[in-house]
């Protein structure tokens, strides 16, 4: 079909310049004739159409900073830990969907940090995410997925209620709390520019993460999981305060404040080393007062030491992700450590 379709054109061609038509027209139309063949515009559109989607897919996920996820997937991790050493078996169901809900719950607050952090004039084209400055998503792009992952976190909550049988004002409660603390990091009155954004993380992506996810798991509250969760929430909180340390100078130019900003580089060192250390300080108490099982996040302990280096030599551009790096494995040898733990030989359980 292709070749009869090209010897018509040919034809074409052939009797144009036979009618006096510029034989150079004649010679170009064929030349595109051969160079372009019929079929292969459309297929060079397809390409560009996949080409843009695969990009615009791309930035998507950037924009979600993935690399933090680990400070939401590890308390949901820990929560359903303490809930199978409580009643020895844990509802997978229950269990994907709260890692999903507050997964999309994270996903959606670090959108609205990024683009009240564009409109504030805070990103620049030396930021780490530079989704909407470098103009590869549009602001309202970021709006409308932020907006959706917010609908879809809504949507897993209402199945958590008729999968688990923690009462509604209970799950109301905490989801509500922690969709808020997502969005008013930076979104209303933006808590992250007047130096409380250290404080909502510490709480959220630890103490309230963890107990939401036990209590869907067991069916009520609990201040258990607040206990356990105060080695993940420092080492958490120690991602956030390095982005913070690192990003000084240009939040100092936009005109907003943060801890770091106000207790300068030297305090901030300090303060890095404290959320980074204690952590592996409450793990030896616990391995040698109650199992050794609670020892295993030690291991993740020769990660720490290149990461102070840095931060005392001020090389902060990648510290956030390897700090993340080493809270996703910290929190999993932890998650393990509990599991691992005979009946009885941990507090309280």
């Amino acid at each position: 079909m292709a070749k009869e379709q090209k010897q018509s054109m040919a034809q074409t061609f052939v009797l144009a310049g036979s009618n006096g038509h510029n034989s150079q027209q004649w010679q170009t139309g064929l030349s595109n004739l051969v160079n372009h063949p019929p079929g292969t515009t459309h297929m060079s559109r397809m390409a560009r159409v996949a080409s843009h989607v695969r990009q615009k897919c791309a930035a998507y996920v950037l924009a979600l900073r993935p690399w933090s996820f680990s400070a939401s997937l590890t308390p949901v991790a820990l929560g359903s830990a303490l809930a199978y050493k409580l009643e020895g078996s844990v509802d997978l169901v229950i269990l994907m969907v709260c890692a999903v809900t507050v997964l999309v719950v994270h996903g959606a607050g670090n959108l609205v940090n990024t683009y009240y952090d564009f409109s504030k004039g805070i990103d620049h084209k030396k930021s780490d995410d530079r989704t909407l400055v470098d103009e590869i998503l549009a602001p309202q792009d970021v709006v409308m997925f932020g907006a959706l992952l917010y609908s879809l976190g809504c949507l897993c909550a209402t199945l958590l209620y008729f999968l688990s049988t923690l009462r509604l004002e209970h799950l109301a409660l905490i989801y509500f709390g922690g969709l808020s603390s997502s969005f008013l990091y930076t979104g209303g009155i933006g808590l992250k520019y007047v130096a409380l954004g250290d404080v909502v993380i510490l709480i959220t992506f630890g103490p309230l993460a963890v107990m939401f996810s036990h209590a869907v798991q067991v069916g009520y509250l609990s201040v258990l999981p607040l206990v356990y969760a105060i080695p993940l929430a420092l080492n958490t909180e120690a991602i956030l305060h390095s982005n913070n340390t690192r990003d000084m100078d240009s939040d100092k130019q936009a005109g907003i404040v943060t801890l770091a900003i106000l207790i300068g580089p030297t305090l901030s060192y300090v303060l890095y080393n404290l959320l980074l250390f204690v952590p592996y300080v409450l793990f030896c108490i616990l391995a040698t007062r109650y199992t050794i099982s609670m020892a295993l996040p030690l291991l993740t302990l020769p990660m720490a030491f290149p990461l102070e280096k840095q931060f005392r030599s001020q090389c902060y551009a990648k510290i956030p992700q390897k700090t993340a790096k080493l809270n996703l494995l910290m929190g999993l040898f932890y998650v393990f450590g509990i599991i691992l733990a005979p009946p009885g030989s941990l507090p309280s359980l």
